[in-house]
């Protein structure tokens, strides 16, 4: 069973063995060939191809029928996780589909999510009709619902099932795309700024692949992910309000480790204050209480934007000075003094030179320059086509 359409189908195969089996005919129907892998805690109701012993190994006594169920979900997701990236490097396999309810969801794709983007994944789950931002993270996991639970084989099931089969084997089918030979930078981009970023890659020039991230929380992690992997080889930060959102309790928010990626890879690094004005929460009754009487801005009905004050943005500016100065990398900081979003602009909603004036000074006042790190002060907009292009002949500057 190897060649390039080698495709596991894992589950929990205690509980889900029929459905497995189902699963894997339908996979070798269309030309796949299936390897079923168990992932489950108690003794198989078939015979898998892989075993959980195997892929536990030492951990399996601690997988045990009687153990706690999430100190077994744990420990199995752990241990799928480090089988799946080590039989990836023997290129043991060219796809995966997994089907489970919580607990086996919870596994395959803890595994997932440490398989490279653009490796097939589908994951058929009770849960993918919810927030599956828990299980996806920052990965390329197509998540499908399976309608009815997985309890048995009915006419729903053999339906949902058998169309996961088609799309895992049509994924694996596909000719590789052309290598491109240019390279890769990571932008960050809102709507609020979507004007200089799209000037910006207008202007990088043809040696340069831009890799544009919405600026959500989950934009700029995937970001950082593939800078960390090796697959972004530069960043133009521009929109940094995923920070303001995590100092704010916003809905939209870095992790705590945002730019610790830069620090780690010494990239080049251009950032920006894009958006920094603001903070995102949903529908305009779910901003806490703590928030009111401040300025709000309602961007639709599920999204309410509130303009940040002059203490929060020093404690913004103060927070990115502080991540940026563990950066020996080269890092360019340009700082747009009369605004950082289409919403912060004279005459704007968000306009607010107090506000902006306390993120600026933070700023300066906390970053530490050196022969690589600097700091540059201009007198323009974010969105003015003369900062676009400062980004850029600044990027050139550090990047060539």
């Amino acid at each position: 069973m190897s060649g390039t359409r080698r495709i596991w189908v894992v589950g929990t195969a205690d509980t889900k063995g029929e459905e497995l089996a189902f699963l894997a005919a339908q996979v070798r129907e269309l030309g796949g060939a299936p390897v079923i892998v168990d992932v489950g805690t108690r003794a198989p109701t078939i015979s898998p191809d892989i075993s959980a012993g195997e892929i536990a190994g030492p951990a399996a006594p601690g997988l045990r029928a009687e153990a706690d169920r999430g100190v077994s979900v744990s420990a199995m997701s752990a241990a799928f996780a480090a089988f799946a990236v080590e039989q990836l490097a023997q290129r043991s396999f060219s796809g995966i589909v997994g089907i489970g309810g919580g607990g086996g969801t919870s596994i395959i794709t803890a595994g997932m999510r440490r398989l490279p983007i653009g490796m097939p994944k589908v994951m058929v789950s009770t849960l993918a009709s919810g927030d599956t931002s828990a299980f996806v993270g920052v990965s390329d996991i197509v998540m499908m619902p399976t309608v009815t639970d997985l309890a048995g084989l009915n006419r729903i099931s053999r339906e949902v099932l058998a169309n996961a089969a088609g799309a895992i084997v049509g994924m694996t089918l596909r000719p590789a795309l052309p290598k491109v030979d240019r390279t890769t930078v990571g932008l960050t981009m809102f709507g609020v700024t979507t004007a200089c970023v799209t000037a910006i890659v207008k202007d990088l020039g043809d040696q340069v692949e831009p890799i544009v991230f919405h600026a959500t929380g989950t934009g700029g992690r995937a970001m950082e992910a593939l800078v960390d992997s090796g697959l972004i080889a530069g960043v133009i930060d521009v929109t940094t309000t995923e920070i303001a959102d995590l100092l704010c309790a916003g809905v939209l928010p870095a992790g705590p480790d945002r730019l610790d990626c830069i620090a780690r890879t010494r990239i080049p690094y251009v950032g920006s204050l894009g958006a920094c004005d603001m903070v995102n929460f949903w529908a305009r009754d779910t901003v806490p209480r703590r928030y009111e009487g401040l300025l709000f801005y309602q961007h639709n009905a599920n999204v309410t934007l509130m303009r940040t004050n002059a203490a929060e943005c020093a404690e913004i500016g103060r927070w990115i000075g502080r991540k940026l100065n563990a950066c020996d990398g080269a890092v360019r900081v340009l700082v747009p003094k009369l605004g950082v979003s289409a919403l912060d602009i004279e005459g704007g909603p968000f306009w607010g030179p107090d506000a902006d004036r306390a993120l600026f000074s933070a700023l300066h006042e906390t970053f530490r320059p050196t022969d690589l790190r600097r700091l540059i002060e201009l007198p323009l907009h974010i969105n003015d086509p003369a900062f676009a292009r400062a980004v850029v002949a600044a990027y050139h500057a550090i990047s060539s």
